[in-house]
């Protein structure tokens, strides 16, 4: 591998204005595919507060958001995902978010998106980014069919940094080959990945990581006025 800069990009709150994994569940909500409306709408904002709060698990957040996707065969998921996609991701996407992405491809790095959002709802949402290498939280699939469950590391909180490593260790290499890390984040649940960068980005930073990289002196920008 020759190039020697790594750009690493959290998704929800940091590319886009919204999160992907609530967005998904409320769009399949407003259609009368997700069960029980407000139940459903009660459950999925407090799943919100408490990842806002530092305080959610990857255990309860994955048995929430991955149950969706047990309730229905793939093939009408993939259809599912096409209308959620133009509805609501597609219209989400600023011009400075897919810029951003692109001077970094353009300018040789290697990147990827790190999202702890699984990833059959964040891998075409990278794509239409222009994302090669996309990590996500995996969910289960077994005889043609997702389970509700996840497999190895959820990419969450210090999870990020495993799953980058495999990743890299994947392409036969390690974050200790590159002399540039980049990644841009919107959140202190990726505080372990942004202390591991040479160059942490706060990205339309939470109030208590504005503070944090105002302290640490780190790069902050905001994609979204």
């Amino acid at each position: 591998m020759t190039t020697k800069t790594l750009a690493l990009f959290d998704l929800d709150h940091t590319l886009l204005p919204i999160d992907t994994d609530y967005e998904w569940i409320e769009w399949l909500s407003r259609n009368q595919l997700a069960g029980d409306p407000a139940e459903v709408a009660r459950r999925n904002q407090e799943i919100m507060d408490k990842y806002d709060a530092g305080q959610l698990t990857i255990e309860e957040s994955a048995a929430f958001v991955l149950s969706f996707l047990a309730m229905h065969t793939p093939f009408d998921l993939s259809k599912y995902h096409e209308r959620f996609m133009a509805e609501v991701v597609r219209p989400a996407i600023t011009e400075q978010a897919f810029d951003l992405v692109d001077r970094h491809l353009r300018e040789g790095a290697l990147c990827c998106l790190v999202s702890a959002t699984n990833t059959f709802v964040i891998q075409p949402v990278g794509r239409a980014f222009g994302f090669e290498h996309i990590i996500g939280t995996s969910p289960e699939y077994i005889n043609g069919r997702y389970t509700g469950q996840f497999v190895g590391v959820a990419s969450y909180q210090e999870g990020k940094i495993t799953r980058v490593e495999q990743w890299l260790n994947g392409l036969g290499s390690s974050l200790d080959a590159f002399e540039s890390i980049y990644f841009y984040s919107d959140s202190m649940n990726d505080l372990p990945l942004l202390q591991r960068a040479t160059h942490p980005v706060a990205t339309n930073p939470s109030p208590a990581l504005r503070e944090l990289a105002q302290k640490n002196n780190w790069a902050i920008i905001d994609l979204f006025k």
